[in-house]
């Protein structure tokens, strides 16, 4: 019982085939190939949670929902700072 004072940290790998930055590029490939703009569309998703930002074509709406947001930001911010593994 006293553990539930602390807080606890969760952590999720992937599978070793398939990495976040992979997936990231198929959806911004998927996005660019029926004529939305990826970048506002990625945002869109980040910020608000809403999948219909991103298209179903291709699977890429099921990619990035196995996904959390949180783990899209963190990689973003460590390859913007060059930390990225």
């Amino acid at each position: 019982m006293e553990k539930l004072n602390e807080t606890m940290q969760f952590k999720f790998d992937l599978p070793e085939q398939v990495s976040i930055r992979e997936i990231l590029l198929e959806v911004y490939s998927d996005l660019k190939s029926r004529g939305y703009n990826p970048i506002n569309q990625i945002v869109g998703y980040i910020m608000s949670g809403d999948p219909t930002y991103i298209t179903s074509y291709n699977g890429a709406r099921t990619k990035i929902r196995k996904l959390e947001r949180d783990e899209i930001l963190e990689e973003l911010v460590a390859f913007y700072m060059g930390t990225s593994s």
